[in-house]
């Protein structure tokens, strides 16, 4: 039986619930642009500990992005476009599922090492904010879900084709359906993944994730940010093959004007006065 098969929780939770989710994250990243634009930054400790970040963060990212991309595939493309292409349902399911644990897993190992790395090294864990710790959990639950509902569903038990996947896609239409995922071959862990998916969509653009709304256009024709040049006119002349921006080696603070009745370092005696 179905965790939320009722009316009324499932209309909550499965078409009231996507919504506001996606009516606050919307509206969150364009208030925070327009407001925040200083504070919109994946506020990287890069500079306190890159070890363990160099692995966990590239591991952590290759995975995210073969799971959206499964996912976005899994949601978007219907059985019907896979089966006129000549690719039949049983191979589908094996390169999702294969394809789908590849990916989980490697999400799951670069969070745990990011977790590790957070938690141990104090330098990097007096940074966390409440904010860090609620997405730390949304994220937990989703990873941890995501990659069980795989692991679950290797017998193809639920067909995820014909009911998560068709119910997504409803919701953009506006024409949202919970019995799609009320339904007896729907499984808890299912639920439970795309509850957690769709709060930690509401929370994402007050946290460090609105990096990812992030595309770095002029990155590489922009000049080289340079911090503390040991030999300016040496890095000024290297510079020159990078982009067209202007460098300056000037204080970050402009100094103030000078005091009134300034004789420019001469008493006043000196001057004859």
């Amino acid at each position: 039986m179905s965790l939320i098969a009722t009316s009324a929780p499932a209309t909550a939770v499965y078409v009231v619930l996507p919504y506001v989710a996606l009516a606050i994250g919307i509206g969150g990243l364009i208030w925070r642009r327009k407001n925040d634009q200083f504070g919109w930054t994946a506020r990287s400790t890069e500079l306190l500990e890159g070890k363990v970040l160099r692995f966990a963060s590239v591991v952590f990212h290759v995975g995210v992005l073969a799971a959206i991309g499964g996912h976005v595939l899994g949601i978007l493309i219907p059985a019907s476009w896979t089966d006129a292409v000549g690719i039949s349902e049983d191979a589908y399911h094996v390169l999702a599922v294969a394809g789908g644990i590849s990916a989980g897993i490697a999400v799951l190992v670069g969070f745990v090492a990011l977790m590790y790395r957070r938690f141990t090294n104090p330098r990097v864990r007096v940074t966390t904010t409440n904010m860090d710790l609620l997405i730390f959990g949304l994220l937990a639950v989703g990873i941890a879900t995501g990659l069980i509902a795989t692991l679950v569903n290797i017998p193809d038990t639920v067909n995820y084709r014909e009911s998560v996947a068709p119910y997504f896609r409803q919701i953009f239409i506006f024409q949202p359906d919970p019995s799609l995922m009320t339904g007896e071959g729907v499984a808890t862990i299912f639920q439970i993944h795309v509850i957690a998916v769709w709060f930690l969509y509401a929370a994402w653009p007050f946290s460090r994730l609105v990096h990812a709304f992030t595309v770095p256009i002029n990155y590489p024709r922009r000049s080289p940010i340079i911090y503390r040049p040991r030999k300016p006119q040496v890095a000024a002349a290297k510079s020159k093959s990078y982009g067209s921006g202007n460098l300056d080696y000037g204080p970050s603070i402009p100094s103030g004007p000078k005091p009134t009745g300034t004789t420019g370092g001469r008493s006043r005696a000196a001057q004859g006065e």
